[in-house]
């Protein structure tokens, strides 16, 4: 198939780009700064050339928008909004204007759009928007306001004979360099592996193969329109995910953090601690019901796989301890 992919160019991207390269398909990356040849300028506001790779198009998988590792300042949170709004009402603009337009739209989401919960988990079906156990910040309601946002600007695209999907996706964990799992694996490795505010908060993930083979599934299933989780279908608590992960390192200590540590750790690293303590316990009701077999649908499994891969590819050493080797490993020195 022909497929483009704006915003292709970030972790989520290179999983997606080198999953359906892989399977033989035709991509086109529309990106601001173009690199091979099958790149295309854009800017993610105004209709342009880039347009026309879209007319005559199979799928189009819109990734575009600004990276959510950052402190959510009032100016983070404005780009944040802007570059998801914005780029999903132009992707609009250019299938709406299309002789041909494309047969599916899949649109990024989030899996943030969901009730921070420490209970019932969420589905596309019964799961709560927003919201949540009283211990959330009220300032974390602003990741909620851009992921409807996000959505409505979906909806509100006059695409009618383009079907639109949106991708409500957990972390995906990829071996790549600065994706999720490169950089829990490295807190794993120097030992700050542990529960971070006493681990109760859920996390959701996705191995990288499944959310490529998701994709791919969801292009080729015209029945399904609307809201889609993408998240394997066992959420953890953060404690007994990142115990796993230790394991999957090879058995190393993890020491705890707390909410006020890990708020110092996060304003070190420029990030926000809602992507830490967020209790985001997701599952993959639609998919699922439509027939879906996760390949890793277990953490334990997926960790190992990862870590293994991670490891051959870096030669990091799967250690038993942290220390000096360790450090050495990740820093290269």
């Amino acid at each position: 198939m022909k497929i483009v992919i704006p915003g292709g160019t970030g972790n989520v991207g290179a999983v997606l780009e080198r999953g359906l390269l892989a399977a033989g398909h035709r991509l086109t990356v529309l990106t601001r700064n173009p690199s091979r040849p099958h790149h295309l300028p854009w800017d993610g506001r105004a209709l342009g050339p880039w347009a026309e790779a879209i007319d005559g198009a199979d799928a189009v998988i819109n990734l575009a928008g600004r990276s959510v590792n950052c402190r959510y300042t009032p100016e983070n949170l404005a780009e944040m909004m802007d570059s998801r709004v914005d780029s999903t009402r132009v992707v609009g603009e250019a299938i709406a204007a299309a002789a041909e337009p494309p047969a599916v739209w899949l649109q990024m989401s989030t899996a943030t759009i969901y009730a921070h919960t420490f209970g019932r988990a969420n589905d596309e079906a019964t799961g709560v928007i927003g919201g949540g156990e009283s211990d959330a910040p009220a300032y974390w309601a602003k990741s909620i306001d851009i992921a409807q946002a996000w959505e409505h600007a979906l909806d509100e695209a006059d695409t009618p004979h383009t079907r639109k999907v949106a991708l409500r996706t957990a972390m995906v964990m990829s071996t790549d360099r600065g994706a999720v799992f490169d950089l829990l694996s490295r807190m794993t490795l120097l030992g700050l592996g542990g529960p971070i505010g006493g681990g109760r908060q859920f996390m959701s993930w996705i191995h990288e193969e499944d959310f490529t083979r998701a994709v791919q599934f969801l292009i080729e299933h015209g029945e399904i329109a609307g809201p889609v989780n993408l998240a394997a279908p066992h959420p953890l608590r953060q404690k007994d995910f990142m115990r796993t992960l230790r394991r999957a390192w090879g058995g190393y200590l993890g020491l705890p953090a707390t909410k006020w540590m890990a708020e110092i750790g996060a304003f070190a690293l420029r990030s926000d601690t809602e992507l830490l303590l967020k209790s985001r316990r997701v599952i993959p009701g639609r998919l699922t019901d439509a027939g879906f077999d996760f390949e890793h649908p277990a953490w334990e499994a997926a960790a190992d796989d990862l870590a293994r891969r991670t490891a051959a590819a870096r030669k990091w050493p799967l250690l038993r301890r942290p220390g000096l080797k360790a450090v050495r490993a990740l820093t290269g020195s």
